[in-house]
């Protein structure tokens, strides 16, 4: 019989720089063989599940996507007792039927990323792990009936290219994504192929706060910004009931991602 999730990780970024209403229980300074985390570890408890939160860019938002240790983020959450995680990002429009102030939920993505390095299998025993379904459906299913019960639809089913940042698309590029991808940001790989390496549910919860250079509009951080800050309090709001219907014993096949990965 599946074990029910006891606990589930979240990895902020798009100004949640936190989740629990009464504040953290703990805090948890680790380190790891990858190096150090981007910040202290909170943890807390939302509706009864055990939750741990992490500031993707660090306290104050200083480390840009390109330089996030993601190796060390996710091996420190697993470390700490995470069976799944879920995250927040912000991401630009590729699509005019996906306006600023969209929640997204992707099931696919595409990676253009250069310089990261993008799994923990360097060298010793040879993995190649399937990413064919990278997002985990179990998640994606409560998410969805998490944000139609708080009135925050989802637009599903979506692709998303990650670029390496941390400057923004020149025009020629956006329409050659626009090609591939519905929404574009920097940040989902390799947290994506990392947390399917440690057998980890994941689902990245995107918030699209500006339509892509496409669009003939060249893209204003104030824009963004302003659209982030309208979003936060609907994410908070989604969390908080999406967390506690994450304690059950999963549906998914994530924990068995590396059963056959191995060379």
């Amino acid at each position: 019989m599946t074990e029910r999730r006891s606990t589930v990780a979240v990895i902020g970024g798009s100004g949640v720089t936190g989740i629990f209403a009464e504040g953290s229980t703990r805090i948890h300074r680790v380190s790891t063989p990858w190096g150090a985390p981007s910040g202290p570890i909170e943890e807390g408890t939302v509706g009864g599940l055990r939750v741990l939160f992490l500031s993707r860019h660090g306290p104050g938002h200083t480390i840009p996507p390109h330089r996030v240790n993601y190796r060390a983020n996710v091996d420190a959450l697993v470390n700490l007792g995470a069976e799944a995680i879920l995250t927040v990002s912000s991401v630009g429009s590729l699509r005019e039927d996906l306006p600023p102030g969209t929640f997204v939920v992707p099931d696919q993505f595409v990676d253009f990323t250069k310089g990261r390095p993008t799994t923990f299998f360097d060298g010793g025993r040879v993995y190649h792990v399937s990413l064919a379904d990278p997002f985990c459906p179990d998640l994606a299913k409560a998410a969805e009936a998490a944000g139609a019960e708080q009135g925050v639809p989802m637009a599903t089913g979506k692709t998303y290219v990650c670029v390496e940042g941390p400057r923004f698309s020149t025009r020629a590029e956006s329409r050659f994504f626009r090609t591939l991808a519905d929404v574009i940001g920097m940040t989902l790989v390799p947290e994506v192929t990392l947390a399917r390496e440690r057998a980890l549910c994941y689902l990245c919860l995107a918030m699209v706060t500006d339509f892509d250079v496409w669009a003939e509009r060249p893209v204003e951080l104030e824009e963004i910004v302003a659209t982030m800050r309208k979003n936060v309090e609907r994410m908070q709001g989604l969390l908080g009931q999406l967390l506690p219907r994450l304690g059950h014993e999963p549906t998914c096949q994530c924990r068995s991602a590396l059963e056959h990965a191995g060379a």
